[in-house]
Parts: C-alpha cells; sequence; structure tokens
C-alpha cells in the first residue's frame, strides 16, 4: 500500500517537473524570438543618396549692384562695370528618405566668381591718377538643409526607381560673399561720411531661402537617376562691409551717400540640374 502511495506521488512529481521544464523552454524561446524580431527592427535598411549639381540663378536685375555698376561707369572714362543678372553655382549633397515620402539632404554650394575684372588704364573722376584694370569681383558660398516631399513614385529602398519621380523642397542655408574692388574707389566711412582713400574685401553674410518643384528620372546604371528642379531662391546680403582699425564701418554706395549702400541682393528664379545615386544602409 505505501509503495502503491509513494508511485503515484513521484509520477505526480514527474509530470509537474516536464511541465515545468516545457514551460521554462517555452519562454526562453519567446524571449529569443522578441530578441531577434528587435535586432531585426534595428537592422532595417534605410534610402540614401550623395549627388553633385549644377544651377543657374537668375538675378533680379533691379538690384543695388546694378545701381553701383551703372554710377560707377559714369566715373570712369571709358571702363564699363558690368551688370550682375545671372550666377552659377557648383554643389554636392546627402540627403536620406525618413519615411516613405519625406527626405532630409544636407550639401553645400559654391558660386562662380562674379562682377567685372576691366583690362586697361581708365582715368577715374576722383583720382589722381588713371586706374589700372578696375575689377569688382563678387565670391558667394554658403552650406544649406533641404526637406523635400515625393509627391509621385517616391524611391524605396532595396528597390530599383522606375518612371519618373515628382517632389517639392523647401530649403533654408546660410551663405558668406566677399566682394573686391579696385583701390582707388570711393567707398564710404559711415563714422566720418567721407571715403577712406583705400580699400580691402568687403564681406557680409545671409540666410537664404528657397522652394522648388524637382522631377528625376532614373538612368537604369550604378542607382544613378538625373534630376532637374525650378523654384525661386532668395539671398540678400544686407551687411556688407569692412572696418578699419578704429573699428569703424566701410561701406560702398551707390550714389556716395548712407542712404545709397549697396546691398548684394541675389535673389531670383533658380534651375537646378543633378546627378544622384541611390545606396542603402
Amino acid at each position: 500500500m505505501r509503495l502503491k502511495v509513494a508511485c503515484v506521488v513521484l509520477g505526480t512529481f514527474l509530470v509537474m517537473l516536464c511541465s515545468t521544464i516545457a514551460t521554462a523552454q517555452e519562454t526562453e524561446q519567446d524571449i529569443v524570438n522578441r530578441y531577434l524580431q528587435k535586432t531585426e527592427a534595428k537592422h532595417t535598411k534605410k534610402l540614401g543618396w550623395a549627388s553633385v549639381n549644377f544651377s543657374v540663378d537668375r538675378i533680379n536685375r533691379n538690384n543695388d549692384y546694378n545701381s553701383f555698376a551703372t554710377y560707377e561707369t559714369a566715373k570712369f572714362d571709358g571702363a564699363e562695370i558690368a551688370w550682375l543678372d545671372q550666377g552659377y553655382s557648383l554643389g554636392a549633397d546627402f540627403g536620406m528618405m525618413f519615411n516613405d515620402r519625406i527626405a532630409w539632404s544636407l550639401g553645400g554650394e559654391y558660386w562662380m566668381q562674379m562682377g567685372s575684372d576691366v583690362s586697361g588704364s581708365y582715368d577715374y573722376l576722383t583720382a589722381a591718377t588713371p586706374i589700372e584694370n578696375p575689377e569688382s569681383k563678387v565670391q558667394v558660398y554658403g552650406a544649406s538643409t533641404t526637406v523635400r516631399y515625393y509627391l509621385v513614385n517616391p524611391p524605396k529602398v532595396a528597390q530599383q526607381q522606375k518612371g519618373f519621380t515628382i517632389s517639392a523642397g523647401g530649403t533654408v542655408g546660410y551663405y558668406l560673399v566677399d566682394w573686391d574692388l579696385w583701390q582707388q574707389y570711393d567707398n564710404l566711412n559711415l563714422a566720418t561720411s567721407t571715403p577712406t582713400g583705400s580699400n580691402t574685401t568687403f564681406s557680409g553674410t545671409a540666410p537664404g531661402l528657397g522652394f522648388d518643384i524637382g522631377v528625376d528620372y532614373p538612368l537604369g546604371l550604378w542607382d544613378l537617376s538625373l534630376g532637374s528642379e525650378l523654384g525661386y531662391f532668395y539671398l540678400n546680403f544686407g551687411n556688407v562691409s569692412w572696418y578699419n582699425d578704429s573699428d569703424e564701418e566701410i561701406i560702398a554706395t551707390y550714389n556716395g551717400n548712407e542712404d545709397g549702400r549697396v546691398d548684394l541682393n541675389f535673389s531670383g528664379v533658380r534651375a537646378k540640374l543633378q546627378l544622384r545615386r541611390y545606396f542603402s544602409f
């Protein structure tokens, strides 16, 4: 009798032990599965790209620089300071898709030199001797970030792009300008309201703002696509000047007075052509 009771108790214990082991094994497997799912989620690939671009800016003709060019040309005997009407720039950027339709990119651009470089010797109204090779050279460069929303056929990771892609973008940037003029240019010292008699590089900084509509088309080679954008770009340098040893601000003017201070405004319609290569990471 005692033997039978012992066997029953032992059998019950073994059944409970096996059940506990099975439950523990199942729980451990569940933990492993959850870990694998999290790891897989963390390593989900994203779509990125690198691109190079070329832009043409149609600068609004009604700007302070062109008024300056007309005013100074009249003071030369035979030399002409040309207007600014177009700007050309080279750039590069890197970007990534944040979700199915929104992308972000960061890049920089370098504008080709604008202005005039006149060869020869010319009489200048306020100079005792002729001016040799008068110049007015403007250089712009900066960095920007863009948020883009894909309206039609957004690119997808691990999937070859097919057909046209249409998107809208907004850009914010920070830009710098350097402006070199001939040494004898009649600048204006704001502290004394008189010219200083010499010149160094005028410089300034400004934010840039733009919006555009873009179209991309895959080339079918090395994940490359050719894109174009058309929009408007606002860039106005309103603080262009230099400072002398007395910390006095020196400016350029288009009428010889402080109210004629030259702002370098390069705003206008912008067209961009770019070559983009997609990659996943």
